[in-house]
């Protein structure tokens, strides 16, 4: 088989799907202020900034600056923690909390279309080969 030839398909074929609107908003959701909003919604109470940093990989200034962004939105609240004020505790608003739900639902409605159009075969197989790519993902960051 010729992955080469098979990889330069799939990128082709990858460039027409990111331009799809469903597929964006999915791929969206995992970055940026979506990101924060739905992983805080996860969350049961307060969350450090840094926590979220680690988990996003990303520096603790686009961190802040999202946060900024979050709070002037009236979408999060942060407050000193009492027992150590060198920490910022960060946590949703009902508005905050009400938008990461609705976010949640769009993206589920839109995956759930997308797998139907595949059918019940293809679309398992999709998730199934995912799962593969996300553990290749793994061990490639464990061998740096």
């Amino acid at each position: 088989m010729d992955y080469k030839e098979l990889a330069a398909e799939f990128m082709q074929k990858l460039h027409i799907l990111n331009k799809a609107r469903p597929h964006k908003r999915i791929s969206e959701s995992m970055h940026g202020e979506a990101f924060v909003l739905k992983y805080l919604s996860y969350q049961d109470g307060f969350v450090l900034p840094s926590e979220i940093s680690n988990i996003m990989g990303i520096s603790s200034a686009r961190i802040a600056a999202a946060l900024n962004s979050l709070e002037r939105k009236g979408l999060i609240t942060r407050q000193i923690d009492p027992s150590d004020r060198r920490r910022i505790l960060v946590e949703l608003t009902s508005e905050g909390k009400a938008l990461a739900e609705s976010q949640h639902q769009e993206i589920l409605e839109n995956t759930t279309k997308m797998f139907a159009f595949l059918g019940e075969h293809d679309a398992r197989e999709y998730v199934r080969i995912t799962g593969r790519l996300a553990e290749y993902v793994s061990q490639c960051k464990e061998m740096k």
